[in-house]
Parts: C-alpha cells; sequence; structure tokens
C-alpha cells in the first residue's frame, strides 16, 4: 500500500516551512519498510498532482493557521482538513484544497489522508522556525510515526552516515 508523506511550506518564511523541516527530520532520522515516499511539496500546490497517483494514504504536514497559541499541534482527517486548509492565506495552502478536489476528480484521492500541523508563530522573511514551532517537530515527528504504526508500517532509526530519502 503506498504512503506518501508530504511536507508543505515556504522555508524562507520562518514558521511557514514548519512541513518541510518536518519530513527533513523524518527523512533524516528514519528508515521505512514498505512503499513509503517522502516529499518536499514546498510551494508546488497543483504540480503535485502526479505526485498522488497511485498513492492510498496521504499524511501531509504543514503549517496551519487555526487560531490558536503558536506551538500548538494538530491531527486532522476528514472535514476538519476542509476547515483548516479554508482559512490559509497563502498560496501554497490554498492549492492543497484544489489538489485534493482535482485529484479527486481524477480518481487518484487517496483512501485515507492525514494532516499533521502546528500552529505558527511567525511568517516572515527568515529561513529559520521559531523557538516555539521548532520545539513541536519532534512532537509532530512522534505524531506521524505513531500514525504509520499504525497504519502497519514499519520503522527503523536510520544509520548516522545514511542517505535520508527525501526526495525533492
Amino acid at each position: 500500500m503506498a504512503t506518501l508523506i508530504l511536507g508543505l511550506g515556504n522555508t524562507i518564511m520562518t514558521d511557514d516551512g514548519f512541513g518541510v523541516r518536518a519530513v527533513e527530520a523524518l527523512s533524516s532520522r528514519y528508515r521505512f519498510q514498505g512503499e513509503i515516499r517522502l516529499l518536499d511539496g514546498g510551494i508546488l500546490g497543483l504540480d503535485l498532482l502526479p505526485r498522488l497517483e497511485e498513492v492510498e494514504r496521504l499524511l501531509i504536514i504543514d503549517a496551519l493557521e487555526m487560531n490558536s497559541a503558536p506551538g500548538t499541534i494538530f491531527r486532522l482527517e476528514g472535514e476538519e482538513m476542509s476547515r483548516a486548509f479554508a482559512s490559509k492565506l497563502s498560496v501554497h495552502q490554498m492549492g492543497v484544497q484544489d489538489l485534493l478536489a482535482v485529484s479527486g476528480l481524477m480518481g487518484h484521492l487517496p483512501q485515507e489522508v492525514v494532516v499533521w500541523g502546528v500552529q505558527p508563530e511567525c511568517i516572515e522573511m527568515g529561513a529559520e522556525l521559531t523557538a516555539t514551532v521548532a520545539a513541536a517537530i519532534d512532537p509532530v515527528v512522534a505524531g506521524v510515526l505513531g500514525e504509520l504504526r499504525g497504519w502497519g508500517v514499519g520503522v527503523e532509526l536510520s544509520r548516522p552516515s545514511g542517505a535520508g530519502g527525501l526526495t525533492v
């Protein structure tokens, strides 16, 4: 069963890069058994459509504007996702709703879609996450690993010298 872990965000807009940074952490720290792909989706929006073909499970990691305290972690599925992505302001974030809608129209919508995210503190020019949001990386990574294990995916720590496996 093909699973795609998709990190979204703009890494030069401080906390907006959270999803990409979380996928980088997963890629550098862990190896996965089975057909698991990790993808830096950046701000590609509908350009990601071909990547959803033959994906049965989609796990998205992103900064989510949920009007909560910075660093608050969210796990969303179903209608909760529509609410989260409908309120977003940047181009790539609105693209998620469009991406999933078009994927569904083309018959490629994954059977399961889950979003893990964090409330950003700052979305301004800057290459580093704020300390508050950076502190959410490890708990989100742990949540994603739990999600994958629940789906029957084997997870192992990477060897320190091993290649990551992140697709760009």
